[in-house]
């Protein structure tokens, strides 16, 4: 196996802008499946679950440079770290889109479509602050606004699950929706943690 000693930065700082990338696409395709559920349904969940594979060869392209790579552009954990935080991500909206697809759910609630909404913009501004990484540019402005909207994202999760209680659905729906709702709160806040994933690696290499 050749080992690289020099660092291999457009390399990595690529993957990471096509996993970015990857992640907004997947947002975009959840705001459209709550929006249209259950029309398309199948079309829209299929989709998003090629995204989460493209999330996944991203990463393992991610980890195989690492260990063909001798002196890498930031810490070796860093990278590790920020991959998977990207991927989880993807992971969590594809998660939650199997569920709706599986639960048997049919009229989406408005909350979710907001929380989908929140998903989408904290995928937005994720991937801007991941183009400012090489060079580790400035990208306060963006992971202040990540912040701003997890806290946007728990509201909406406590206002949904409130209102569900109160709706007097069947118990049944109330288990799907709720599961549902954290679900999509579980994307949101894997957007923030890659967000502090980000934040701490620019601290290091300012």
């Amino acid at each position: 196996m050749r080992v690289r000693f020099i660092p291999q930065r457009r390399e990595f700082f690529e993957l990471f802008s096509r996993a970015s990338s990857n992640a907004v696409d997947i947002g975009r395709l959840l705001v459209q499946l709550l929006d249209r559920f259950p029309a398309d349904g199948a079309e829209l969940i299929g989709q998003i679950k090629e995204h989460e594979h493209t999330g996944d060869d991203l990463t393992t392209e991610v980890v195989a440079l690492l260990n063909r790579t001798f002196v890498t552009p930031f810490d070796r954990d860093d990278i590790f770290r920020l991959a998977s935080a990207i991927d989880d991500v993807c992971d969590y909206v594809d998660e939650t889109a199997d569920n709706l697809g599986s639960y048997g759910v049919s009229e989406v609630p408005r909350h979710a479509r907001e929380q989908a909404d929140v998903i989408l913009r904290a995928t937005i501004q994720l991937d801007e602050a991941i183009q400012l990484l090489q060079g580790f540019k400035d990208s306060s402005k963006q992971l202040n606004a990540l912040r701003a909207l997890e806290d946007e994202g728990d509201r909406l999760l406590r206002d949904g699950v409130g209102e569900l209680f109160r709706s007097g659905a069947d118990a049944l729906t109330v288990i799907r929706w709720k599961d549902i709702h954290e679900g999509l709160e579980e994307a949101v806040d894997a957007c923030e943690n890659a967000a502090d994933v980000l934040e701490a690696i620019l601290v290091k290499n300012r």
